[in-house]
């Protein structure tokens, strides 16, 4: 076995950064432990368990007629409620998702009826409901497309290096993330930051329309290829959805709105930062015009 002790400052970055993309969020021990020596440790007790007086007593008291069950041996109240609940069918949970957004009045009473939703399984796997923070007077919005690890464990959307990276950009075209207003498509992190399937967009999709009609923004700004298929309807990629100027129709309202790459993904290909940099100048410049 490795020793931590034992790698480079580069070599552990890498094998921390391998288990952030498998999902691995907690070390649950503070030091390593021979899981061969316990499996091997185990299978020893088990022999010699097997060899007991106890052991043949127990055989040969479950080759008996099994007594009949008693009430003292039914499920108690408390185990029974302990029991996973039946999942609701997805054209169900769409419709109850409907009907709650729709009966949200403001941000807030939103926000609570988004925390009291059950229907979605992604809310049984996440740590934190990720909800619109910021200045919504602004009249300006930044969607993201789900929350990541950073997310889930701070509470608030575009945390760890993506939300450092995004503050940048938009310090760049004299914007700051406390006076206009962020949220993401999806209000609970995919378990291992995978993509979301389309049952559970469709059963979040109240939610984010319902946000946006709420906050009644002037412009919005799309970052990442999933929302931007998620509002723009096509299966292009970020780099084919990026740069033009579209329109989101919620509630009897149109919105202009771009798409731009996701902080992630200038993280990851610093390339594209130029790309990027074109998509901000022109959000600024419709912002002036507006």
């Amino acid at each position: 076995m490795i020793s931590v002790n034992e790698l480079s400052a580069g070599e552990l970055a890498a094998l921390l950064h391998f288990h952030a993309e498998a999902g691995v969020e907690w070390l649950l021990e503070e030091e390593a432990v021979d899981r061969f020596a316990e499996f091997e440790a185990m299978k020893a007790a088990r022999r010699s368990a097997a060899t007991s007086p106890q052991a043949t007593e127990s055989r040969e008291s479950s080759s008996r007629p099994a007594a009949q069950p008693t009430q003292r041996n039914a499920p108690s109240p408390e185990r029974t409620a302990q029991r996973p609940q039946p999942s609701i069918p997805d054209g169900e949970a769409v419709q109850q998702a409907r009907l709650a957004a729709e009966s949200a009045r403001s941000l807030a009473e939103l926000k609570t009826a988004i925390e009291a939703f059950n229907g979605c399984n992604l809310k049984h796997s996440a740590r934190s409901t990720i909800f619109a923070s910021g200045d919504v007077a602004s009249g300006i919005m930044v969607i993201g497309s789900a929350p990541s690890a950073d997310d889930d464990r701070e509470g608030q959307p575009f945390s760890g290096r993506p939300g450092q990276l995004l503050d940048k950009m938009l310090a760049a075209i004299g914007l700051q993330r406390d006076t206009i207003l962020l949220t993401q498509v999806i209000p609970w992190r995919p378990p291992g930051n995978r993509i979301a399937s389309t049952a559970e967009m469709d059963i979040c999709r109240p939610f984010i329309e319902r946000q946006i009609a709420l906050a009644e923004p002037k412009a919005i700004l799309v970052l990442g290829n999933f929302a931007a298929r998620v509002f723009f309807g096509e299966n292009d990629t970020i780099h084919g959805l990026r740069g033009h100027w579209r329109e989101i129709a919620v509630a009897n309202r149109v919105v202009p709105a771009i798409a731009t790459l996701h902080p992630q993904d200038l993280l990851t290909a610093p390339i594209n930062k130029r790309l990027a940099w074109n998509d901000l100048l022109a959000f600024q410049a419709k912002l002036a015009a507006l």
